[in-house]
């Protein structure tokens, strides 16, 4: 499984939950039935969440979409991410968390998988959120002129 990029998921009900949003997995090692790895082709693009509270509320609410990198790329440490990854997005703070979720979600109901969307688009977003914007919503016009940018640059 050299070259994918892993990512380590664990869900403790009300304490610990670290999940993916979105992604194309190219495989799952299930450990236990709390914890499992994912990994991602290079080039792929996913979101992963982390949810943390304790008796007194939440500890960390964090959301981070990242590119996985191929081997010998650069890339950005992420917690529970190996290697890690080109990040794209990295909120933190249940309030954006949320609007970065309804974010994708919105991509989502434009019948395109979120993992598909422009990097840039997650990069503006980021931008926008963390300067305490609202994002501009992704069209299927960009989303067209991305396919072709990519397609000529392939």
């Amino acid at each position: 499984m050299s070259g994918l990029t892993h990512v380590e998921l664990l869900w403790i009900e009300g304490k610990i939950e670290r999940w993916i949003r979105f992604g194309r997995i190219a495989h799952e090692q299930i450990l236990d039935r709390r914890r499992r790895v994912v990994a991602f082709a290079p080039g792929s693009v996913f979101a992963f969440a982390r949810w943390a509270s304790n008796d007194y509320g939440t500890l960390v609410s964090r959301v981070d979409i990242l590119r996985a990198c191929g081997p010998g790329e650069p890339c950005s440490t992420v917690p529970g991410v190996t290697p890690g990854g080109e990040v794209l997005l990295r909120i933190s703070g249940w309030p954006k968390v949320q609007s970065v979720l309804a974010a994708v979600d919105a991509v989502d109901a434009l019948g395109l998988p979120p993992e598909d969307a422009c990097p840039d688009h997650w990069r503006h977003v980021h931008n926008r959120i963390s300067a305490g914007q609202e994002p501009r919503p992704y069209a299927r016009d960009r989303h067209r002129a991305w396919l072709l940018r990519r397609e000529m640059t392939a």
